[in-house]
């Protein structure tokens, strides 16, 4: 349902298309001869016997973006006389007529005037632009039986091309009408849809709601609301009638798509239809009989009744390089020290349209002969391409049982984990190749994983009970209650924290109290992930226990996602109170990190900040000891962007131990609108038991951990295999000695967004193409550095991409095509840098999100063309750069960077 804002651009959209037909038919309503109310002799239009009406039609079609003129449009206009007679009257019913319909003087031409030169129709004849049997089969009539003015049965001949019996159907579409006030669902070209109609004097107003139509569909829609296209549609129709029948018809209808989190990149299509009588003569004698049937045999034989409902086209493209070819031309372009530029998601784009159209074994053949540098690309644009064909081919070329594909085998799984719109069959693989035989224990891991992301996505649009989403939460469930080894029960919980089951909550709820740290942990960032609304006062209950450590002692990393499930989830003033009572109780760095958070919540405006804001008056829990508390530790928000379409937030939030070691640190970027959130990007770097490399005290309950680092990424909502720095003393001296200074890489490789492709029915028969894409070629790399010489650690997360966005609608009649591109294409980097210097007490500690500066181009692309090859365009661009920045963080941590800074500087001038 629309909210109020939608539905109020919608009805001044069709306002103003009412008033523009309104201003043309004026002057003919008021001329009319007759200025009196209607006597209406038939609930429809009714014509005379021995009469032949002759009018003059036009239909013509605009693409333009939403807010440029229709003069600056691409598009074309077909022009004809159009002949009208009544054929046979029912005896018994003056509604029931047979009215035959026939198109002659077809012309083709500009819907905007060209200079000679860019005149693609310029000395071409209408046999020439259409062709010699499509121009006959155009002229052929068709034969309407209209009962009360609605089309009953549309006769015409057999195996006529479907884009000429389409533009038959949508010029006879106009003779359906009703002569009085009324809403109805009624058939047309466009489908069975939704129509009002309103009667005053000489003029019928038929008022179509498009979205309402049913038709055949084909295509598909991207998974995520934020990453979808919105599209809205007016249709009005204004009929001016004498002597009861049709003296003018005016129709308009306007197709308006735009992509959610960028609204500048849209598309509008204007199709028009113009119907006028221009005089009546003598005509054919009506044919006797009693039945309609009859009477269509006598008329010629060839008839047969037909759908009135548009047919699908099937446009073969012809000279398109084969797949083969395509891929030769764009191979260097995503090699993969190209994969940060936008031409590489350019051409990763295009070439998932081409293997769309592809078979398996065109797939498997460029699979076979690709070099290791580049397969990995090639995987993630084939499992992208989401066909039968290329899962076929995917499942037939990577081999699970061989450990040294593993690199392959996991951007396969990566691809089906971001799958725009998948299907049961994906999932369903996916289950197979978990049950058999996998070398390499994480690849095992990431299956079941992406299996969580899979049922998630099946679920949201309404697929919880198809039989493979079923088998696979009963895998996913009955894996966790029977798992035995940490490393099982950590792989179920996160494939859960994917799936978000309502049902696995208690389980959650069981694992995150119960469990040991690692598996406490993860349980309760599962937890963290649910909507708001499955977080329960039982859910609240549990998390109360484990952040006030009502029975056992847990991790600082599981007490602080325990409070930050309560601040997030409308707490109560009871459980704000003891939050903030709790705080001059806890380890130092624990202190100070649920201080930043309070603050963070207030200075940000997050729901929370009310309820906090009411408890902080009184002066038991805000008081100068308790909010004065030192540490390093912090937690902050802020806006990346800020846009009337879509924002984009950051958050960060670092845990140190009391030893000045980093515990634990979180980077968010959340997008969101008005009706969804994208959880785009998580990045987190986590360490424990590495007290003993500066002879360090540990906190409480953390005495005994073994030594660990790693880092856990979420990417377009979608949790990631974990990566492990290092596990166990032995490994940490390892890693330390031989360590080059080089990032581990988290996630590399094409991620396909946004994947809308749809076919609009126009009324006039003809038929729209929108298809958009976007695209990120990413690259998440992280790294933590220690040197003991000079008492510091770094940790670094670099996030690289090159984003882009097509747009591509094209009205293809076969004999003439128009159609307009867009595209918007940038490269960021965004980097995450924490240095801790450990040399004194307190430590120093600095904190950098940096925004690399990066070009932004923007490029429209409108045209017209003939098979022939005769072609115009007209091209626009525009090339920026978007400044680089230091991403605010709090005043605290400026006055830390300055210090660290400094004492950077002086020890390396004390060398010499």
């Amino acid at each position: 349902m629309r909210n109020k804002t939608s539905a109020s651009i919608y009805f001044k959209e069709l306002g103003s298309v009412l008033e523009r037909c309104w201003h043309v038919h004026k002057k003919v309503i008021l001329s009319s001869p007759s200025k009196a109310k209607f006597s209406w002799h038939t609930t429809g239009p009714r014509l005379n016997n021995d009469k032949l009406y002759k009018f003059t039609y036009s239909t013509e079609v605009f693409i333009n973006r939403v807010k440029a003129s229709l003069q600056d449009s691409a598009g074309y206009r077909i022009l004809s006389s159009v002949d009208v007679n009544l054929v046979w009257r029912n005896p018994n019913n003056d509604d029931d007529q047979l009215i035959k319909i026939m198109i002659r003087d077809v012309k083709v031409e500009n819907v905007n005037e060209r200079p000679a030169a860019k005149d693609i129709f310029k000395r071409k004849n209408t046999e020439n632009i259409i062709g010699k049997d499509y121009l006959a089969a155009l002229q052929r009539p068709v034969v309407l039986q209209l009962l009360r003015g609605k089309v009953k049965n549309f006769y015409s001949y057999q195996n006529e091309p479907p884009v000429i019996q389409n533009l038959k159907r949508g010029l006879a579409s106009l003779f359906q009408m009703q002569l009085h006030s009324g809403a109805v669902r009624e058939v047309d070209v466009s489908g069975k849809c939704n129509v009002t109609y309103q009667a005053r004097q000489d003029q019928v107003t038929k008022i179509k709601a498009v979205d309402t139509c049913e038709i055949e569909k084909t295509g598909f829609t991207s998974y995520h609301q934020i990453l979808d296209v919105s599209a809205k549609t007016t249709s009005a129709t204004i009929y001016v009638i004498e002597d009861s029948f049709i003296k003018s018809v005016w129709s308009e209808e306007n197709h308006v798509l735009s992509l959610n989190f960028r609204q500048t990149t849209n598309a509008k299509i204007v199709s028009k239809q113009k119907l006028e009588l221009k005089s009546t003569e003598a005509g054919p004698r009506e044919i006797a009989g009693k039945q309609a049937a009859s009477v269509i045999k006598k008329l010629d034989s060839s008839y047969v009744a037909v759908p009135l409902v548009a047919e699908p086209i099937k446009a073969e493209c012809k000279n398109c390089p084969s797949l083969s070819e395509h891929w030769l031309s764009i191979r260097k372009k995503m090699e993969p020290e190209n994969l940060s530029k936008a031409e590489a998601t350019r051409s990763f784009l295009s070439f998932i349209q081409n293997i769309r159209k592809a078979t398996k074994e065109e797939i498997l053949q460029i699979l076979r002969s690709e070099s290791d540098a580049i397969l990995p690309q090639l995987v993630d644009a084939i499992t992208s391409a989401q066909t039968p064909a290329s899962l076929e081919a995917m499942l037939e070329f990577l081999d699970f049982k061989n450990e040294s594909s593993s690199l392959l085998q996991e951007r396969f799984l990566y691809a089906c984990g971001f799958a725009s719109h998948p299907n049961e069959m994906l999932l369903k693989a996916l289950i197979n190749r978990f049950q058999d035989k996998i070398g390499k224990n994480e690849i095992r891991e990431t299956v079941v994983i992406i299996m969580g992301a899979l049922i998630r996505k099946l679920c949201d649009r309404g697929g919880c009970k198809l039989p493979a989403v079923v088998e696979a939460k009963k895998l996913i469930l009955g894996g966790l209650g029977k798992a035995e080894k940490d490393d099982d029960v950590k792989m179920y919980l996160l494939a859960l924290r994917n799936a978000l089951l309502p049902e696995a909550i208690p389980l959650l709820l069981k694992h995150a109290e119960s469990g040991e740290g690692p598996i406490s942990n993860a349980a309760a960032t599962a937890l963290q992930r649910y909507d708001i609304s499955f977080i329960t006062s039982k859910v609240k209950k549990v998390m109360n226990r484990i952040y006030h450590q009502n029975h056992k002692i847990y991790e600082k990393t599981v007490r602080t996602t325990a409070a930050a499930i309560i601040l997030s989830s409308y707490p109560s003033y009871m459980e704000v109170k003891n939050l903030l009572l709790s705080i001059g109780e806890l380890p130092q760095e624990m202190n100070k990190y649920m201080l930043s958070v309070v603050q963070d919540i207030l200075h940000f405006e997050l729901p929370a900040s009310k309820m906090i804001r009411q408890v902080l008056k009184d002066m038991s829990v805000h008081n100068y000891d308790r909010f004065s508390k030192m540490g390093s530790s912090s937690a902050y928000s802020g806006y990346v962007t800020r846009d009337p379409d879509a924002s984009a937030t950051y958050s960060l939030d670092i845990l140190y131990s009391g030893s000045g070691i980093l515990r634990k640190s979180n980077m968010n970027i959340l997008i969101f609108n008005k009706k969804s959130r994208l959880h785009a990007n998580q990045v987190v770097l986590e360490a424990q038991g590495l007290e003993t490399i500066i002879a360090a005290s540990a906190d409480e309950g953390e005495e005994n951990l073994e030594s660990f680092a790693g880092m856990s990424a979420i990417l377009f909502d979608v949790q990631l295999r974990p990566v492990t720095f290092f596990q166990g003393y032995a490994d940490l001296m390892s890693k330390m000695f031989s360590a080059t200074g080089e990032p581990i890489n988290v996630v590399k490789g094409l991620v396909l967004l946004t994947d809308y492709s749809q076919v609009i029915q126009l009324q006039s028969g003809l038929k729209a193409n929108t298809e958009f894409q976007s695209g990120l070629a990413i690259d998440i790399s992280g790294g933590m550095e220690f040197s003991l010489w000079y008492r510091e650690s770094k940790t670094s997360v670099k996030n690289r991409g090159a984003m882009l966005v097509a747009g591509n609608i094209l009205v293809d009649s076969l004999f003439v095509q128009a159609g307009m591109e867009t595209s918007i294409e940038v490269e960021a980097t965004l980097d995450f840098i924490s240095t801790v210097q450990f040399s004194q007490y307190p430590f120093l500690v600095c904190m950098q999100i940096d925004k690399i500066e990066s070009p932004f181009r923007q490029y429209v692309s409108k045209y017209e063309s003939l098979p022939s090859g005769k072609r115009y365009t007209s091209r626009k661009g525009k090339v920026q750069f978007l400044a680089g920045s230091e991403l605010p963080l709090h005043r605290e941590n400026s006055n830390m960077c300055r210090k660290v800074f400094s004492t950077e500087s002086d020890s390396s001038s004390s060398w010499f």
